[in-house]
């Protein structure tokens, strides 16, 4: 398990006291920092990782209110055990960033008169307007600070690197960058707009078919951009990122501008109807854009829906990388077998660099596509544990390992969960490992008419675990991107109000899993992508179905064949055989031999 540091942090006690300071000059009662820059994407950059400096908290999702005697931070069920052990419990309470918003938390915990500071880069409209619209009603303020106190006083903040903008060929694409503005700029004039603004940084990316190198596990290009209903459109960004020849490689109608000009741009908005998303563009630019005349229409940001659903050239750059990282990560597999049965085990940390050294032998391969879990006993019952932030694990015998990796390749992204018997496992681990298969196999088989949402799919991968009282708390599946980012919207998987159907070219994860708290973890995922049903075509309505891309051997050690039905041991032993044909040819040696013994009829 991860070790507890001192309870004693005087640096982050001096850091709150800045803050405070800040606070004072502004008369306010509390400050609010989420862990999201201006960008409000899931990967910050170094420089922009303000939580952290403020709490020491490396989660992923967080939130800290620095009030004038005391603080709090927020934290989601993910991070119940990391938070304690990193942030200090005698400057900050523990709270839940899901049970209550965090705006009515300050209304029940402040007095009337009250007034509440907060950074409008780093909170999406939606946000801003729900949590105005409750401190108002419990008689306080929501202030916006021009300045954010946190970089104020952050007086070792690390530099942004300006490493050059990528240029994606159209044949990779699929479509000139052209065709695509084209295409996104009628989808804006049909939303009734004149403008929109691209904030998501893979959106523009998409559309410009550039990638960048800003964002560890996301191969984005830091920025902001607002595209006509003409298809022209404007980049703000670094000017020093961009390379030679990138104006004659997006093609006619694109302009670049320092990205501190965007506030200018905005401003020059007025009369105009500028179509946002409110759920995923920061509140400052729309309400500078408001402030200055523009009329705002919300919407779905234009982008999300066509770069969702991959063209043939994207689809057929996704299949070829899964069936590399395929090779690499049953590599991983065989090597692990092999040094079990010898009687060596590892830390996680080392074995999440071994597997890493496989994908870095694929001259395609670039970075990994977030933070390898690597998880052995306990420690893989938190669904999100990352053994960096604390000391690495070893893995013992007659345990389960659980490794959720992926990789970003320049012709697709990858994520795969795979759990790995080391040494016996008990009949109780067998029946759960069980159970989440015949839910993966459910989903996989699952086929389903035109305007279904992954909501209405949800219950197909948890059925099984339902029926003998058991669930877990996170989604079965997220949107995947085209050598983009892991978890790409609108599309998902989950029990959650998800009202986008699913539709061909979409990739999405299949992954259900189960979590005892302190024993072991399950998780058995595949990337899958939506494509129309074959052997249901002329059916009276239009029918889609899964094709999985994921082609990696799961663990028969862990299966209970008993409790498998005919039509699932012949899905699993299919899917096997799926993977030994494609595999095969690419691999030698003890790997090959491995592959087959691991393939092999159950």
């Amino acid at each position: 398990m991860l070790q507890s540091q001192s309870l004693k942090s005087p640096h982050i006690a001096s850091r709150l006291n800045a803050v405070r300071s800040e606070m004072a000059k502004h008369q306010l009662d509390a400050f609010i920092q989420p862990r999201a820059d201006e960008y409000l994407g899931e990967y910050v950059p170094a420089h922009n990782e303000r939580l952290h400096w403020l709490t020491d908290f490396t989660g992923s999702a967080g939130m800290a209110i620095v009030m004038k005697d005391s603080a709090a931070i927020f934290t989601d069920g993910r991070y119940t055990v990391q938070v304690r052990q990193q942030v200090d419990s005698t400057l900050f309470s523990y709270e839940s960033l899901t049970d209550m918003p965090q705006a009515q938390w300050l209304a029940e915990k402040l007095p009337v008169g009250c007034r509440i500071g907060y950074d409008p880069r780093l909170h999406t409209l939606a946000w801003q307007q729900d949590a105005e619209a409750t401190l108002s009603k419990a008689g306080m303020t929501l202030v916006a600070l021009d300045n954010n106190p946190v970089d104020l006083h952050w007086q070792d903040r690390p530099v942004p690197e300006n490493k050059p903008i990528i240029l994606f060929n159209a044949e990779s694409a699929g479509k000139s960058s052209e065709q695509k503005r084209s295409e996104i700029g009628a989808l804006v004039k049909k939303a009734g707009a004149d403008v929109a603004l691209i904030a998501a940084l893979d959106s523009f990316c998409w559309l410009l078919n550039i990638r960048g190198q800003d964002v560890p596990r996301l191969p984005v290009v830091l920025g902001c951009a607002l595209l006509e209903a003409n298809g022209e459109m404007t980049l703000f960004t670094e000017l020093a990122k961009l390379p030679q020849g990138i104006e004659a490689h997006v093609g006619a109608g694109v302009s670049f501008r320092a990205e501190s000009e965007l506030a200018e741009a905005l401003q020059a908005l007025e009369g105009r109807k500028l179509l946002a998303d409110p759920n995923n563009a920061n509140a400052f630019s729309q309400l500078q854009a408001k402030a200055a005349g523009a009329k705002l229409i919300a919407g779905l940001d234009p982008v999300s829906l066509p770069k969702a659903c991959k063209n043939s050239a994207e689809l057929q750059g996704m299949r070829a990388s899964h069936i590399r990282d395929g090779v690499a990560v049953s590599r991983f597999l065989a090597w692990l077998d092999a040094e079990v049965a010898a009687g060596r085990l590892y830390d996680e940390g080392t074995l999440a660099d071994k597997l890493e050294s496989y994908r870095l032998e694929d001259p395609l391969y670039r970075e990994p596509s977030f933070d390898t879990i690597s998880a052995t006993g306990g420690n893989a019952a938190m669904c999100h544990y990352n053994h960096l932030n604390g000391t690495p694990a070893m893995m013992e015998m007659n345990s389960i390992y659980l490794v959720d990796s992926g990789a970003q390749y320049l012709d697709g992204t990858t994520d795969v969960t795979r759990t790995i018997a080391i040494g016996e496992v008990s009949a109780e681990q067998k029946k759960m490992v069980t159970l989440v298969l015949k839910g993966h196999i459910a989903l996989d088989q699952a086929r389903f008419p035109r305007g279904t949402t992954g909501q209405q799919l949800d219950a197909f991968a948890r059925q099984y675990l339902w029926q003998y009282g058991f669930d877990y708390d996170h989604g079965t599946g997220h949107g995947v991107g085209h050598f983009l980012s892991v978890h790409e919207g609108p599309q998902r998987i989950g029990k959650n109000l998800n009202a986008i159907p699913l539709l061909p070219g979409m990739v999405l994860s299949n992954e259900p899993g189960y979590y005892r708290t302190d024993a072991f973890g399950i998780r058995l995922e595949n990337l899958v992508e939506v494509r129309p049903c074959e052997a249901l075509k002329g059916a009276e309505r239009e029918i889609f179905e899964f094709d999985a891309l994921t082609l990696i051997p799961m663990d028969k050690r862990l299966i209970d064949k008993s409790l498998l039905t005919e039509a699932e041991l012949n899905w699993f032993n299919d899917y096997h055989s799926r993977v030994y044909q494609t595999l095969s040819p690419l691999m030698s040696g003890e790997s090959l031999a491995w592959l087959e013994q691991a393939t092999s009829p159950l």
